[in-house]
């Protein structure tokens, strides 16, 4: 973790974001103590946006407050990623359907350029480009969906589950897969066909979530 700067309402909304992140990715293990002086130092700022932040991770049930213990990383539990995925699974159909009825030129070519750019680095076999994309893509999909409610809630369920789409990428023969089925979802946009576009990214979600649990479990 590197340095932070600004207010001290943005440096504790940075202090979240950055510790969010190392639980999500791993760097935080479940049972790890944050200390909040070995924090301060590290992030160079205040006990308390530090103090504040921890606060925040634990209204989000990411660590827990325990006596003469201070904060103790819970993390993101197998079960939690099998959660996340079903629920994804069950409404960011929706985003895709309502994203096929609105989607306009400018958003249906964005959306084509992410196609376009895995499809690059599928062939040139760089599954950390295609990963990023990835996200890129879905967090557009959200966006052209129109609603502000669906958006929020698959973009937090995204970001909980970023550390399993990259074990999904990486899993044997995925990427093809993934960029195909990306590929697949794009032109069902392109053609306005709502319920396909629905279908397809319902199958999408599946296929990762199989993909996924098949790593954790493995």
């Amino acid at each position: 973790m590197s340095p932070l700067s600004g207010s001290s309402t943005s440096l504790t909304d940075e202090v979240f974001k950055e510790l969010e992140q190392a639980i999500l990715d791993g760097s935080f293990q479940a049972g790890d103590s944050l200390i909040e002086t070995k924090l301060s130092k590290q992030l160079g700022v205040s006990r308390t946006p530090i103090r504040e932040a921890l606060r925040q991770l634990e209204h989000e049930e990411l660590v827990r407050t325990i006596p003469n213990k201070g904060a103790v990383v819970i993390g993101i539990s197998i079960k939690d990623i099998e959660d996340m995925y079903t629920i994804r699974i069950a409404i960011e159909g929706l985003a895709a359907q309502w994203a096929a009825e609105s989607a306009t030129p400018d958003r249906i070519a964005q959306l084509r350029e992410i196609v376009e750019l895995q499809e690059f680095y599928s062939v040139k076999n760089e599954p950390v480009q295609i990963w990023q994309l990835d996200s890129r893509f879905h967090s557009l999909l959200y966006t052209i969906c129109g609603s502000r409610i669906l958006k929020h809630t698959l973009g937090t369920f995204h970001n909980y589950v970023q550390k399993g789409r990259e074990l999904s990428i990486s899993a044997e023969g995925r990427i093809t897969a993934l960029v195909a089925e990306h590929r697949a979802i794009y032109e069902a946009i392109v053609a306005h066909d709502s319920l396909k576009a629905k279908e397809l990214t319902e199958q999408h979600i599946i296929n990762a979530q199989k993909s996924v649990m098949n790593k954790l479990k493995g």
